[in-house]
């Protein structure tokens, strides 16, 4: 099957989770790593403008085909 996702990584490389397209809804969502963790204003709002370039269409996810 096609997969999109796109890691999202803090400043010192760490994972903070990915941003995903979500079929369902036809939106893109973010699903965090480890929730127990929480993300720094920096990281939240990094992470909401990838989320509003995407669903603008300014950027996109490439796709992997794991077929």
């Amino acid at each position: 099957p096609a997969q999109q996702a796109h890691d999202c990584l803090s400043d010192s490389g760490r994972i903070l989770g990915k941003i995903e397209f979500d079929g369902v809804s036809d939106t893109y969502v973010f699903a965090p790593q480890d929730a127990s963790v929480p993300l720094t204003d920096a990281e939240a709002s990094s992470i909401a403008a990838k989320l509003a370039n995407l669903s603008a269409g300014y950027a996109s996810i490439a796709m992997q085909d794991d077929d």
